[in-house]
């Protein structure tokens, strides 16, 4: 075969594309922002509350429709909050946005964010990929919408992260089946690394209050527990209409 035969059949050749690699599973952004009323909206005249409540009500109304939006009382349970709203979505510009027009509503001179965690979803190291399937459902907050929500920021000590990745999985999956002893309560775990003061956002969903406490109670006995560095503030946050609430605390 000639040197131009060879030319020839190298450039008809079709060109093999090195492969592409699959796209990956978008991240939700999480926040939880805990509020409390000014005790001097309610002296307001009650035209004027009632006018605040509807315009608070509808721009909650109008996130809620583009993405998970959930509201949650803590009047009677904390005093320095009395509502907390949980949001997750996929661009920071939606967090954004409902922290401005809330801000800039006739009750958001009266409402002060006393907490925030930011955070975002992401695998687990200690889940194998195998187990988890194409969909890994830790990056998307599917809520089970029960009556309570328990919320905390959480940070492990730097020890921890210095002990070979099979001893973390090994107590690891001492915590696990101890959460598998309380089937009543779910949770939903988020990363907060580099975006905001702690490590982890964790939020723990039940109907049961008396399962819940005898959860965290057998999970201090855990070997994980001694590098627990924080897990405060805790909030016990109780599910229930934005209205409702609003009602209920006078506003």
């Amino acid at each position: 075969m000639t040197e131009t035969t060879i030319k020839q059949t190298n450039e008809t050749q079709p060109e093999t594309s090195p492969a592409q690699p699959k796209p990956k599973q978008p991240r939700q952004l999480v926040r939880f922002t805990f509020y409390k009323l000014d005790p001097q909206w309610l002296r307001l005249p009650a035209d004027v509350r009632e006018q605040g409540r509807q315009e608070l009500q509808q721009i909650f109304e109008e996130h809620g429709k583009d993405g998970l939006l959930r509201s949650f009382g803590l009047y009677g349970v904390r005093s320095d909050c009395d509502f907390m709203l949980w949001q997750a979505t996929y661009d920071i510009e939606d967090l954004r946005a409902l922290s401005s027009k809330i801000r800039r509503s006739a009750m958001g001179p009266y409402l002060t964010e006393s907490r925030a965690f930011l955070s975002m979803t992401k695998r687990s190291v200690y889940v194998g990929k195998n187990a988890r399937g194409a969909h890994d459902p830790r990056l998307v907050i599917t809520p089970d919408d029960r009556k309570y929500l328990f919320v905390y920021p959480f940070v492990k000590t730097r020890p921890w992260y210095a002990l070979p990745l099979e001893d973390r999985k090994r107590m690891m999956n001492e915590h696990i089946r101890v959460g598998l002893k309380y089937p009543s309560v779910s949770l939903n775990t988020t990363y907060s690394f580099g975006l905001d003061d702690q490590e982890f956002v964790v939020a723990f969903e039940t109907d049961q209050l008396a399962d819940f406490l005898d959860l965290v109670q057998e999970l201090r006995e855990t070997e994980a527990s001694q590098y627990t560095l924080r897990d405060t503030p805790m909030f016990t946050c109780v599910a229930q209409p934005l209205g409702e609430i609003l009602e209920a605390i006078g506003a």
